[in-house]
């Protein structure tokens, strides 16, 4: 265990777009960033080293969300080195779309595993060291598409429904311990996700946006970094909307 042990963040989902902008955000001397990654080395590195340049420590950790042993060592190893848990941002998020009479099972379960039986088992995880420090700071990153729905995501919809779900269930179990838990829900951000779309896409949801523009990952790490300071000691099991007044 490290003797001077640091604030400890663990993020999930850490190695490109809004997750590695959180990383960076928390990044400072008095933090230990804890990151998680499914399959690219060279994008964790990527961020460990943004981290690393903006005055912060970061470690990549492979492990998939989908599974509960890798999950359990992803943790062990931010508590074997730091001895705490303090913030823990449930960000990791994958899609596998397709209009529900073509839905596969398979992305179903897929996408439903990784989403949020994840952060199940992640905020499992947290809960416990958080509970013996009588502190902590629970962030889930739901979306747009899990209070308004979209066509051709029911799975993820449903996903990020239930991380609304299971952040108003955490805060009212876990407030008495000095544990907050909120989500943030973003609506269109320009990230590789949702870089796929076309460009016909991304014009008719942007004429949808009254601010005008697409958000950015610094629009939702700023949050989350808020969420996770003293100053939101009193803010607890609210979802809060990030989307240009795309939805109101």
């Amino acid at each position: 265990m490290n003797s001077n042990p640091k604030r400890t963040i663990i993020v999930t989902g850490g190695s490109r777009g809004i997750g590695r902008r959180i990383c960076t955000a928390f990044a400072n001397g008095n933090t230990f960033v804890f990151f998680n990654f499914l399959s690219s080395g060279e994008a964790a590195r990527e961020t460990e080293k943004a981290v690393a340049n903006a005055g912060g420590r970061a470690r990549g950790i492979q492990a998939d969300m989908a599974a509960e042993q890798d999950l359990e060592t992803f943790f062990k190893t931010a508590l074997d080195e730091t001895g705490r848990i303090d913030v823990l941002v449930n960000n990791a998020a994958i899609t596998k779309d397709a209009l529900l009479p073509r839905m596969k099972s398979g992305d179903w379960d897929r996408v439903m595993d990784v989403n949020l039986r994840g952060a199940f088992i992640c905020t499992r995880l947290a809960a416990r060291p958080m509970i013996r420090q009588k502190s902590g700071r629970i962030i889930n990153i739901t979306s747009i598409a899990g209070i308004a729905g979209n066509p051709g995501q029911a799975n993820y919809a449903a996903s990020k429904a239930g991380l609304v779900g299971l952040t108003k269930t955490t805060a009212m179990e876990l407030a008495s311990r000095n544990i907050t838990a909120n989500a943030i829900a973003p609506g269109y951000i320009e990230t590789e996700m949702t870089g796929k779309l076309s460009e016909a896409q991304v014009s008719e949801i942007a004429a949808r946006i009254p601010m005008g523009f697409a958000g950015t990952p610094e629009d939702v790490a700023g949050l989350v970094v808020f969420l996770a300071s003293d100053a939101a000691r009193y803010i607890t099991g609210q979802v809060i909307q990030v989307n240009g007044g795309l939805y109101m």
